[in-house]
C-alpha cells in the first residue's frame, strides 16, 4: 500500500470515528432531554407518593 491510499484509509476511519462520536453525543444529550421530562412529569404528579417504591414479593 502507498503513503497515498494510506493517508487517505487513515482519513476516512478519522471521519467515520468523528461521526459516530457526534450520533452518540445528540443521542446522550436526547437521553438527557427525556430524563429531565419523566422527572418534570413526576413532580408535577397529582399524587406524588405513588411510584416511590416498588413492591417486589412474588
Amino acid at each position: 500500500m502507498d503513503i497515498a491510499a494510506l493517508s487517505m484509509a487513515l482519513s476516512q476511519m478519522n471521519v467515520r470515528q468523528e461521526a459516530s462520536i457526534s450520533v452518540m453525543k445528540k443521542s446522550m444529550d436526547q437521553a438527557e432531554v427525556n430524563g429531565e421530562s419523566v422527572v418534570k412529569m413526576l413532580e408535577q404528579s397529582v399524587q406524588p407518593h405513588l411510584g416511590g417504591s416498588v413492591d417486589l414479593k412474588g
